[in-house]
């Protein structure tokens, strides 16, 4: 009886390790996806800074003939 209570509380301390482990990871990858989604979202504001500027500058007349036709 004595042997199976040493067994338990041994697979007990390992599964508290290896879920300490798993909880870091997850952290971890949390935070990297917080970051990719930040700058997803500046590169995406970007995008739209620059589309807005083209267009604003003519750039997105493209399909009308120049003067000269």
């Amino acid at each position: 009886m004595e042997e199976m209570l040493v067994e338990l509380q041994t697979k007990f301390s390992f599964q508290e390790d290896l879920l300490q482990e798993l909880n870091l990871v997850v952290t971890h990858q949390q935070k990297q996806i917080d970051d990719l989604r930040r700058e997803v979202k500046r590169y995406m504001e970007q995008s739209a800074e620059i589309l807005a500027s083209v267009n604003h500058l003519g750039g997105g007349e493209q399909n009308e003939n120049p003067p000269h036709y």
